[in-house]
């Protein structure tokens, strides 16, 4: 198995993981600035970005996914690196840390605190997102490399999606375009419920203008788990790195430094 990843800075490893669709430089916007404190460890997930599908085929559920990712750190020597991810990323970061394979775990809108109708608008949102990237890529590069074209295109994803420039739009694009892992992950996805009792520091925090994942399912994450640390990420939508990095590094930050419970 082969995990691509973009390794930065020094100090405690933070693996960040991104979600169905993405690739490692979800993370691009703050990958500086933690990498000023840690030893950062972006990867791209089986079946997306540069990492292939692994030999026999994509995993069929959370609990296989998550097995490949332990196996791929301690095969690194990642020994309970603090993890945060996104969207699906999140989920696996919580997933970790209930198996006491992560130092502490923060989660931006992770999935699996759903209902079955939410869940079922955030999957029909996301394959009409992955569906308007099946255009050429010379049509998709050109519609991109306009600002009016960027915010449409991203608007459901991000409060402000004006700030991702034309390249970064097109590689993002074309990232969920190519992403031959997506149908599988997105089969599995009726089947998962987080129910994982995490031991280490962990903080869930969902942007308020969230349209994949609404933020409605944060009161449902409340519930399940009340010892974590849950925020309130304003003015930022699903992929709260490009809206407010500033407010994501600090987050992350602070629960990689939260004293272990």
């Amino acid at each position: 198995m082969r995990i691509a990843y973009e390794r930065r800075g020094s100090g405690s490893p933070l693996v960040l993981v991104h979600g169905i669709g993405h690739h490692w430089r979800a993370w691009e916007p703050v990958l500086d600035p933690l990498a000023a404190v840690h030893e950062v460890i972006a990867i791209d997930l089986p079946g997306f970005g540069r990492s292939p599908v692994p030999d026999g085929g994509m995993p069929d559920g959370m609990a296989p996914l998550v097995a490949l990712i332990a196996k791929w750190l301690r095969r690194e020597g990642l020994n309970r690196p603090h993890v945060a991810g996104n969207s699906l990323g999140g989920s696996i970061a919580l997933e970790l840390a209930a198996a006491g394979l992560a130092a502490s775990a923060t989660a931006f809108a992770p999935a699996g605190f759903w209902q079955p109708w939410q869940r079922r608008y955030a999957l029909t949102v996301l394959h009409t997102l992955r569906a308007g990237t099946m255009l050429p890529p010379t049509l998709v590069r050109a519609h991109l490399s306009a600002r009016p074209g960027r915010s449409l295109a991203f608007g459901m994803l991000m409060h402000r999606p004006g700030r991702l420039t034309a390249e970064r739009a097109t590689a993002d694009a074309l990232a969920m375009r190519d992403g031959a892992g997506f149908r599988a992950v997105a089969r599995s996805a009726p089947g998962y419920q987080y129910r994982g009792e995490p031991t280490c520091p962990v903080t869930i925090a969902w942007g308020d203008r969230d349209r994949i994942l609404l933020p409605r399912q944060a009161t449902t994450a409340r519930h399940r788990l009340p010892t974590a640390t849950h925020l309130t990420l304003p003015r930022c939508g699903h992929v709260p790195m490009s809206d407010n990095p500033t407010l994501v590094t600090r987050t992350i930050l602070s629960t990689t430094t939260a004293p272990p419970r």
